[in-house]
């Protein structure tokens, strides 16, 4: 589990400075997706694998100043660049695994998880993880800004079975995991599979 996180590391640790401007057009992506997790005022949402925040000000417009927003990532670097860009502003940036989270049993509401997925060192674990902070009936949104064979042509790869954002591998991850898919899509401009936490 170390190498993998220490590979984790190392990829965005390379990355971190330049991520945002390698990315200037996802703002629109972001803002649609967090609509869809049906935030309300006052409620404490976390931003797992937030990187340089890029979710963070939508997050933060979603549950108002009332609201909590925890942004958590493995990578320094990424925390770095995200006070850089001023986004600590919008909540509190905390260096942590996801799938080993400093907080107590069913505090949040929702999870926010951008290009998250493909990052687990332990997918199943590592989701239920999210799901043990967040209460019964909150919401797991996983997100990226394209969709599956956008991102694989982006990398030059080419679409997999074993891709664990395919719906038919996504859906038993999650459902062995705490959470039941409520909502799948898979579009050239977009990836959101949307969950609820089970009782």
């Amino acid at each position: 589990m170390a190498d993998d996180h220490t590979q984790v590391q190392e990829f965005f640790t390379a990355r971190a400075a330049d991520w945002d401007a390698r990315f200037p057009d996802d703002g629109p992506a972001f803002a649609a997706a967090v609509t869809e997790i049906g935030l309300r005022p006052g409620d404490a949402v976390l931003d797992a694998g937030c990187g340089t925040g890029r979710a963070l000000p939508f997050l933060r417009m979603a549950v108002g100043p009332g609201g909590t927003v925890i942004g958590v990532d493995l990578t320094p670097a990424m925390l770095t660049a995200a006070v850089r860009a001023g986004r600590d502003r919008n909540g509190a940036l905390v260096l942590a695994d996801a799938g080993r989270l400093p907080l107590r049993d069913g505090v949040l509401d929702a999870v926010f998880g951008a290009g998250l997925v493909s990052h687990l060192s332990r997918p199943a674990e590592d989701l239920r993880e999210l799901a043990r902070v967040v209460r019964p009936g909150g919401r797991l949104a996983l997100f990226h800004a394209v969709g599956r064979a956008a991102l694989a042509a982006r990398h030059g790869r080419r679409l997999t079975d074993d891709d664990l954002r395919a719906e038919p591998n996504l859906r038993p991850l999650l459902a062995g995991s705490g959470w039941r898919m409520t909502s799948y899509v898979d579009e050239d401009d977009r990836f959101l599979a949307l969950a609820v936490r089970q009782d």
